[in-house]
This record gives structure tokens, C-alpha cells and sequence, in this order.
């Protein structure tokens, strides 16, 4: 069944009013009087509405229900400045798998430079990816993304999570392969961690100094090293099944 999200409270009945939801429910999906969909408000519930009138975009909430698909901690993924659209890419794959923000910043090897005017027009980009793969995925959500224009400005942001894994490939060429396990056994519900990773040159050593400083814990992603594109998919994928699929058994 199709989902969207929509801005507001919920009310009995909703008239949608974003010209974008309006065109891709009524003339790209072609809903009709009568056709069900779910609707989620700013509450992050879900709920199933029925459309009363296609002509006037009205709706009418039928019934609460009770689906929440979100990962039982708030996740949020930074990443230096990657090449080409690899951006977008992770945009969509980590909305998919459960991330609750979506953050960037000018790592010191970064090889693009953005600014300002740049990041604002490759957030509005990116802000559309998470939405469709939001509703694509089901989500209860959709994840923020930030690009910080200065490094600064992401490091004063890191003091508000509870944990703080910085994804090292030295760790990894070392053999290092119990401490992500061991920190998700840890965690409990609600909790929020940040996962920084960087772009395709790596992380410079004094940007690992740098997040230490700030509370960050290196942590090696098994025995392979991976791509800048892929290495947050990985931890993503490790963080679901360590808390939903191990305690669902």
C-alpha cells in the first residue's frame, strides 16, 4: 500500500496541499475515490485514510495503526565529503536501513569542496531522496540530512550523542574486530550514537585526535576494508541485527 508523509497534525478529515505529494498521488499513481493509502503526520504514526474526494486532494483517517519500523536507537551517519553522487546514494541506502539523520562535513581529505550555495542546493536534493526512500521503505520517519559547510561546526555537534564510533581503517588493518559488537551489546533502547566516517582518502589522524577529543571510540568494521559508499551501509546493517533481529529470537 502506498505511504506518504504529510506536514501537520492528523485530523478526520486531511486536504493534502504540497504540490509535489499532490502530483505524484493523483497523476502519478493515479489514486481514485474510494483507493486507501497511509498517511504519516509530524507524530511519526502511521495511519490508514481513505481518499473522500481525488478533485479537492481530501482524505479521511480510517484507523491508528500500530507499525513502527524504526530502529530501537536514534542513529545518525556523517561522512566526509564524498566524491560524484555518492552522497545521494547513501542518502537513499541509509534511509532504507533505518538512519535517523544523515550528516556531512569537509573532512580533511575530502577531494570535493562545497560551499555554501552548493551544500543549500545539494541538501534540497537529498532532502527529496530521504523523503521517497522514506515511503519506499515504510519508514515512521524521515531522516534529516545536515552538510556542515565548517568542520567546527560538526565537532560542537558532537557532544549530544550518548555514543560516539569513529569507523578507522587502521583499526581494522590491526585486527581490531570485537569493539562494534561489544559497544551494541551496551546500548539500550532510545539511546542516540553518531557513526563518522570518511570520505574516500580515509580519516587524517588529526581528525581522529579531533573526535577522540570530543568523546569519540575508534571502532574496525571486520577484516576488509571498504568503501567510502559501503562502509556505512555495513554498520547500519550490524546495528539492525545486533538490537532487532538477535533480540527478536
Amino acid at each position: 500500500m502506498q505511504q506518504y508523509f504529510v506536514a501537520g497534525k492528523a485530523q478526520d478529515e486531511v486536504t493534502i496541499t504540497d504540490k509535489d505529494t499532490m502530483k505524484h498521488m493523483f497523476q502519478v499513481m493515479r489514486l481514485a475515490d474510494g483507493d486507501e493509502v497511509v498517511l504519516v503526520f509530524d507524530d511519526h504514526i502511521k495511519r490508514l485514510a481513505k481518499v473522500l474526494d481525488s478533485s479537492s486532494h481530501r482524505f479521511q483517517i480510517l484507523e491508528t495503526l500500530d507499525s513502527d519500523v524504526e530502529l530501537p536507537v536514534d542513529v545518525t551517519i556523517a561522512v566526509g565529503f564524498p566524491k560524484g553522487d555518492k552522497l545521494e546514494f547513501l542518502a537513499q541506502k541509509t534511509t532504507e536501513l533505518g538512519a535517523n539523520q544523515l550528516w556531512a562535513f569537509p573532512a580533511d581529505w575530502s577531494v570535493v569542496k562545497w560551499d555554501g550555495k552548493k551544500l543549500a542546493k545539494k541538501g534540497d536534493k537529498l532532502a527529496k531522496i530521504t523523503l521517497g526512500a522514506a515511503e519506499q521503505s515504510k519508514r515512521n520517519r524521515v531522516p534529516e540530512v545536515t552538510l556542515f559547510e565548517k568542520k567546527a561546526d560538526f565537532l560542537a555537534g558532537l557532544s549530544s550523542f550518548d555514543k560516539v564510533f569513529i569507523a578507522y581503517e587502521e583499526s581494522a588493518k590491526e585486527g581490531e574486530t570485537a569493539a562494534l559488537a561489544r559497544e551494541l551489546s551496551r546500548m539500550t533502547a532510545g539511546e542516540k550514537l553518531l557513526f563518522i566516517f570518511g570520505p574516500e582518502g580515509g580519516i587524517s589522524p588529526e581528525e581522529i585526535a579531533a573526535f577522540e577529543a570530543h568523546g569519540g571510540q575508534t571502532i574496525g568494521l571486520g577484516p576488509r576494508i571498504m568503501r567510502a559508499e559501503t562502509a556505512p551501509l555495513y554498520a547500519l546493517s550490524s546495528i539492525s541485527y545486533a538490537l532487532e533481529l538477535q533480540k527478536s529470537n
